[in-house]
């Protein structure tokens, strides 16, 4: 899997450091199966999907394969999303869950700036 990392995932990681081993540890567990661990997310965040890391605290990444194949291409727009390949998850925020759903631009993190490959 190509795995990318969004600024402000890198940021907010950082944030909540003292959870940085579980959110490592999930980050392990949806490279190697995306689309079974993850939640679809629906209406304005469809193609998105999330994932709890602890109680109340979840990943929101993409999953570039899944989102050209249902059409989510179309709504999520990423400037990139020519140059991803299939297999490529673009990991876009973390942090507590009402927090996450209440933020109005989680679609404009879906153009990462300078994706980080790693953590």
């Amino acid at each position: 899997m190509n795995l990318l990392f969004s600024d402000t995932f890198v940021e907010n990681l950082k944030k909540f450091s003292s959870i940085k081993a579980a959110v490592k540890n999930k980050v392990d567990m949806i490279a190697e199966n995306p689309i079974s661990l993850g939640e679809p997310l629906k209406g304005n965040l469809r193609g998105f999907y999330s994932y709890p890391v602890r109680k109340n605290f979840i990943i929101i990444y993409l999953y570039c394969d899944i989102c050209r194949k249902k059409g989510d291409n179309e709504i999520v727009v990423c400037k990139d999303c020519i140059k991803s390949p299939d297999n490529t998850i673009k990991f876009l925020t973390l942090g507590p869950h009402d927090y996450i759903y209440k933020l109005k631009a989680i679609k404009k993190l879906a153009e990462p700036g300078e994706s980080k490959k790693e953590l």
